[in-house]
């Protein structure tokens, strides 16, 4: 079974957001208003964070759920609506979310969103809502899949084909839409997959791994 994981290359990342947008219609995540960013209480599955780096240099981080392996968030909460799946990706059961916000608070990443309004769009945007992935009601914690949807789509089609599913297969949104292919997806435990390749590289790092969380996603560093 596979371990799903990601690789960013902070050198070719350009911060252009292009993977916030296609997360957010991907994933159904509703527009916030500048009141509502004002207050802390933005909505968006991928936010770009400047991190200073070694040697006094700024990167721009795309910073998402980093799917990890000891996941905090798991351990606090109460209706296991949020758990680790046996393929690696920190999964979220919306109609189990009692809004205790346990997990929140629990996460060293902050990337784990409670939102605090109903889901709204303009009406001529309605349409382009995706059916594939579920409108969260108001008062439930929401976080990045990996598109996890995408995965079960793969995997039918797959089967339908006769066929095992191949890693190509199945491609989080933001990795599809990355114009300068900074993002690299794949299983983590194929020694013969490119993304296995890329998190054992000199320039891999985890993002706080030393609170030993062990993310999955994987940056390299810039410049080297």
């Amino acid at each position: 079974m596979a371990r799903w994981g990601l690789v960013i290359d902070l050198d070719r990342c350009t911060a252009c957001q292009a993977c916030v947008v296609a997360c957010k219609h991907e994933n159904n995540v509703p527009f916030s208003t500048p009141e509502t960013s004002a207050r802390g209480r933005l909505m968006t599955w991928i936010q770009l964070v400047g991190v200073e780096m070694p040697g006094g240099t700024t990167a721009m981080m795309p910073m998402m759920c980093q799917q990890c392996d000891r996941p905090p968030c798991t351990d606090v909460c109460p209706t296991s609506a949020t758990y680790l799946n046996p393929e690696g990706i920190v999964a979220q059961i919306y109609p189990r979310c009692i809004g205790c916000r346990y997990c929140t608070n629990a996460c060293p990443y902050a990337v784990k969103l409670f939102n605090w309004t109903a889901p709204e769009w303009p009406e001529s945007m309605a349409p382009m809502r995706n059916p594939d992935v579920s409108i969260r009601p108001m008062g439930v914690v929401e976080k990045c899949t990996f598109c996890h949807h995408r995965l079960q789509q793969a995997r039918e089609e797959a089967r339908a084909a006769g066929r095992a599913l191949a890693a190509e297969d199945y491609v989080p949104a933001c990795v599809q839409t990355c114009p300068s292919d900074a993002m690299v997806f794949g299983d983590l435990d194929d020694p013969h997959s490119q993304v296995a390749g890329l998190a054992a590289s000199t320039r891999a790092f985890r993002w706080m791994e030393d609170l030993g969380t062990r993310p999955k996603v994987v940056y390299l560093r810039e410049g080297e």
